[in-house]
């Protein structure tokens, strides 16, 4: 009889406000996925146990926060869990940045499985400090990593996820610099929230939580999309995951302001200036990189050219975003 894995609670790094606690993960078998390993055949197994998971479904979670209270949840069919509640004085248990910690675990005592780390793992949310002068909201795909969605068929998408290295992934020059200079704002010193947002699935939230970690860019949430999600199919009307995300952190923050970072070659334009049409006062600036895909960047050129909401820039590189901000205020 095979040996069962023990279980893991995996949280996404979320957000919330001083009232309101909004935290999701995901209960899973640990299946030792080896984050330093860089040797080829290690990387493939990793791929396939990212997607191959073994979910743990319908149990109950703990949440205990710092000030001792505790917040129950329950999984869903595919082991995620989502705990909202509405609380008071949240902010008095964050840190300067922030910052709320809180400490998860399984409550199910009929669970006869072992449990991971003393059934105590770690989970923090992100509550936006009274320094931020606004937030932003970014895209992952070719805005700060390489990953080639606009190559033919993906091929680069699938080639990178699978036998590249989170640690050898090359960020676009100067965007952890930007993403900095934004996070310290026009003071030096704001503690603006990074947002990140991609069409990416939940199961490469570790990877891409370490490639931000190892190339240093701000730490902030990540908002991804569950894979079962990706394959359903969507009715005309339903708004792609990427802006349901950004719309819930506008209504969600309705005193902060927003710059949206993406790129030209996907759907960022068109999702990006259709919020800023639903909140034109809200929207500070649109910034979309360039890609290497003639047709995709016309399109979007023709239409920036006619946008007058809000501002747009297509940026070449970092240092042109970096001077735009500073111009107008956003950064020291």
């Amino acid at each position: 009889m095979l040996k069962k894995d023990p279980l893991q609670i995996i949280a996404f790094q979320g957000y919330g406000t001083d009232t309101h606690f909004y935290a999701r993960g995901r209960a899973l078998e640990d299946e030792s996925i080896d984050l330093e390993n860089q040797h080829i055949w290690h990387l493939i197994i990793n791929t396939w146990k990212r997607f191959e998971t073994d979910e743990i479904k319908n149990v109950g979670i703990d949440i205990k926060l710092p000030n001792h209270i505790i917040l129950k949840g329950t999984t869903d069919s595919d082991g995620y869990y989502k705990v909202d509640a509405d609380l008071r004085d949240l902010k008095k248990i964050t840190n300067e940045e922030g910052w709320l910690p809180f400490e998860l675990s399984y409550n199910d005592v009929n669970i006869k499985r072992t449990i991971q780390n003393e059934n105590r793992f770690p989970g923090e949310i992100l509550i936006p400090s009274a320094k931020a002068q606004f937030g932003v909201a970014s895209d992952i795909d070719d805005t700060i990593l390489h990953t080639g969605v606009v190559s033919t068929l993906k091929w680069k998408v699938i080639y990178n996820s699978v036998f590249k290295h989170a640690k050898n992934r090359i960020p676009l020059e100067g965007a952890a610099e930007f993403y900095h200079k934004l996070h310290r704002g026009a003071s030096d010193d704001n503690a603006n929230p990074i947002f990140y947002v991609s069409h990416s699935p939940w199961n490469l939230y570790r990877y891409l939580e370490l490639f931000l970690r190892q190339n240093n860019f701000p730490k902030g949430p990540i908002l991804l999309r569950s894979f079962s999600n990706i394959l359903r199919k969507k009715s005309q009307d339903d708004k792609p995951q990427k802006q349901k995300e950004i719309l819930n952190l506008l209504k969600t923050y309705p005193d902060l302001p927003f710059i949206l970072i993406g790129d030209s070659g996907e759907h960022d334009p068109d999702i990006y200036m259709e919020i800023a049409e639903e909140f034109p006062d809200r929207i500070l600036s649109i910034y979309l990189r360039s890609v290497k895909h003639r047709k995709k960047m016309l399109r979007v050129r023709a239409l920036v050219e006619n946008y007058k909401t809000t501002p747009v820039l297509m940026v070449e590189n970092s240092q042109q975003a970096i001077e735009h901000a500073k111009q107008h205020g956003f950064i020291a």
